[in-house]
């Protein structure tokens, strides 16, 4: 019974992209640069897949003769966020970048979204999710005005103490915030970033939600479905495609849960494709610039892989990939455009095959789509008979 896992190591790039000037990341090497700081990063399992087999890579020591298939990909679509890249794993290349707010969102859209709230807000500003509610929190608590933000990504965040905006009212909130932002003001993600805890002591809760856009045109997944396939989404993977094109979906609470959640369901006797996202990676470490901790969780995932290759099944394969960079070791909190690892492995891939550099984070879609025979319309270029023994 043919299958596909992807684990999307969320931001874990490995080199700057030939055009990461245009995003003010050159020298961004998120894998790269972590291992250089730590000088001691021990990832055994994925060294023994191909990790520092891949061109250009650095950062650990190559095998002669690694265990899977191993490249890197270049993502085709402009901008560096995780919408996008994930869109683009599922097949889909985007023309154009979703819109972002240097200078914060324009009056027009705040008076619409204050109207309909029936609050003002404050914020209105690109910064740090954990910098916003030290700056804004208190008079946030005083006032019960939500704060509005965004990054260098195309986001509307909107943060809440929990006490004071009660979490179902935030998503509520967010849900309106969505359907103002659309077209030409169609932000990639509206973030529900619910908080809690006194002054000088705020802290983001784990009930953080995003609202996404509908891909804008079928993806792997649809086509999944519509094949009567099984698409199971682990961590925000239902969030980012806006629930389309899931059979099945699950929250987690951390990478290590998303681990075990995976590992449940690869256990499971489904057909199709199990998609985790594993975000602590991004989401505590990336953007908090902790080197150290980034490190550690990278450590902690290799070290769970031998439980996941133990339960594949014989016509499994099993993916690790990643979207975007944030390299915690450069200047800034945001995402760096990178290229990402792509490691292969499984009962009846081929060990030691170089993919080499891959023009677009798309042939992984197109590599899956053709291994489950399904008829589709998505980007990319199948590398399937590169790595099938």
């Amino acid at each position: 019974m043919k299958r596909a896992i992807i684990i999307v190591l969320d931001s874990v790039g490995i080199g700057e992209l030939p055009d990461a000037y245009k995003y003010n990341d050159e020298g961004s090497n998120t894998l790269g640069n972590i291992a250089k700081a730590v000088k001691n990063l021990k990832l055994p399992n994925m060294r023994n897949i191909g990790l520092w087999n891949i061109d250009g890579i650095y950062g650990g020591e190559p095998l002669d003769s690694p265990l899977g298939c191993f490249g890197k990909m270049a993502e085709r679509s402009p901008g560096k966020d995780t919408t996008t890249g994930h869109w683009e794993l599922a097949g889909v290349i985007m023309d154009r970048p979703f819109p972002v707010y240097p200078e914060g969102f324009p009056k027009e859209i705040m008076s619409k979204f204050e109207e309909k709230i029936k609050t003002p807000t404050l914020g209105n500003c690109p910064a740090s999710g954990t910098e916003i509610i030290k700056m804004l929190g208190d008079e946030h608590v005083k006032t019960g005005y939500p704060i509005v933000y965004t990054s260098a990504d195309s986001v509307f965040q909107i943060a809440a103490h929990e006490e004071v905006i009660p979490v179902e009212k935030l998503y509520e909130m967010c849900s309106i915030a969505r359907e103002i932002l659309q077209g030409e003001h169609g932000v990639g993600r509206v973030i529900a970033r619910p908080f809690e805890g006194s002054s000088g002591n705020y802290v983001r809760t784990k009930r953080r939600k995003d609202f996404s856009l509908d891909p804008v045109k079928k993806t792997l997944l649809d086509y999944a479905c519509e094949k009567g396939y099984h698409v199971i989404g682990v961590g925000k993977i239902q969030d980012i495609f806006n629930n389309r094109g899931i059979t099945n979906s699950v929250s987690i609470y951390d990478n290590m849960d998303g681990v075990d959640k995976t590992i449940e369901f690869i256990k499971d006797n489904s057909k199709g494709i199990i998609f985790t996202n594993l975000v602590d990676f991004d989401m505590l470490y990336g953007h908090r610039k902790d080197v150290e901790g980034y490190a550690k969780a990278l450590e902690d995932f290799d070290a769970r892989i031998p439980e996941i290759l133990k339960e594949l099944k014989e016509d499994d394969i099993f993916i690790i990939t990643a979207d975007h960079g944030c390299d915690p070791t450069t200047e800034g909190t945001d995402h760096s455009r990178e290229y990402v690892p792509l490691l292969i492995y499984g009962k009846k891939i081929k060990n030691n095959m170089n993919l080499n550099t891959r023009s677009s984070f798309a042939d992984v879609a197109k590599t899956v789509a053709e291994y489950l025979e399904i008829e589709e319309n998505i980007d990319g270029i199948s590398f399937l008979k590169e790595i099938l023994l």
